[in-house]
């Protein structure tokens, strides 16, 4: 059955053209990754990947006989995120990434734009052959290990100037990259992550969080909570929440609401603190890091909670210029939670500069 499926999958790949029309993505909706193209691999690596597109190419043809070589070769999961990028030709070079106990996922490079369009829907043939496939596949996410976060120096925002830094919707391909700036600033930030990309990709979750930084809840598949039912906004944050613990091994105690989009009905389905923020860098439609970085610094105050999206390159290029202008100027780079002394209030904007001492 599984064979069948991944046939089904490859039908659908020759008959789609390489680059369909998009549907226009809301607002700044989780999208896909800005114009940085991971780099090809090399040596070894094209040795991995040749066996992988390989394997892929065999499981195609393969019996109901050799369903478990098929296993391998399944299609990433509906919605859910991948660092993959195009790359000219559209041939497909498998990236395989652990999924399961002893089991494997692998995406295709150069075939992602045929599966999901900014939307991050799917097609109905390829729904029903990821339903078929995903019967073979165990896709539990498997606690790694992440280990108690690195302590940070405990600071008083009423009497220094504090910052929060947040970043939305990833994890994505640049997230390695934002820690390490953020690492040469000793600086914390916290990420409010969608749920399908944590499941798709959990390392950099994992990574974020052993350096200190504090992982919030940014729903599952990115919608707006005030036009959805409350089951479903429930099933959003309790999805995000099981494969974040799975991930790291708590649950988030934060929750920011995709378009800052927030009433008294959402409001009623979780006593967590719903993060908004105080600064809009509008990162997710300027696109060009210079002009990030100067709307960030011409806004900032002390107490501000600053909205970034880390899947978007053009952001982190702009992060050691904002971390290093900030820093000149006196500031600290704390999570929400330490921004409010560990007790964030229900609906969260920012520090207000009077309570500042």
């Amino acid at each position: 059955m599984t064979a069948l499926a991944t046939a089904a999958l490859s039908t659908y790949l020759a008959a789609t053209p390489a680059n369909p029309p998009e549907s226009s993505p809301a607002a700044h909706a989780a999208t896909a990754p800005g114009p940085l193209t991971p780099a090809a691999p090399t040596g070894a690596g094209r040795t991995r990947a040749k066996t992988a597109t390989t394997t892929q190419t065999r499981a195609t043809t393969a019996s109901a006989e050799t369903a478990r070589d098929a296993r391998a070769t399944a299609p990433a999961p509906p919605g859910a995120a991948t660092s993959a990028q195009p790359r000219p030709g559209g041939v497909g070079q498998a990236v395989a990434g652990a999924v399961g106990a002893g089991q494997r996922l692998v995406r295709l490079d150069g075939q992602d734009d045929r599966l999901f369009g900014a939307s991050g829907l799917l097609s109905a043939v390829v729904r029903k052959a990821w339903a078929e496939a995903s019967k073979a596949i165990p896709l539990e996410p498997v606690l790694a290990g992440a280990g108690a976060p690195q302590a940070a120096e405990r600071v008083d925002c009423r009497r220094v100037k504090c910052v929060a830094l947040t970043f939305d919707d990833g994890p994505g391909p640049y997230t390695d990259a934002l820690l390490h700036h953020l690492k040469a600033h000793r600086a914390r930030a916290t990420f409010f992550v969608v749920g399908r990309n944590v499941a798709a990709n959990p390392a950099p979750v994992r990574e974020a969080y052993a350096a200190g930084h504090e992982i919030g809840s940014h729903t599952w598949s990115h919608p707006d909570l005030t036009k959805i039912t409350a089951t479903r906004i429930r099933l959003e944050l309790s999805r995000t929440d099981e494969v974040i613990k799975a991930a790291i091994g708590v649950t988030p105690k934060l929750v920011r609401p995709p378009y800052g989009a927030v009433n008294s009905a959402v409001r009623l389905q979780t006593t967590r603190p719903m993060v908004l923020w105080s600064v809009d860098t509008l990162d997710w439609r300027l696109r060009d890091s210079a002009k990030v970085a100067r709307r960030t610094l011409a806004s900032v105050r002390p107490g501000s909670v600053i909205l970034f999206h880390d899947i978007h390159a053009s952001t982190v290029r702009a992060m050691p210029r904002i971390l290093k202008s900030l820093s000149k100027r006196g500031y600290r780079f704390v999570t929400v939670t330490r921004l409010f002394d560990g007790k964030p209030p229900g609906t969260v904007h920012g520090l207000a500069l009077t309570d500042h001492l």
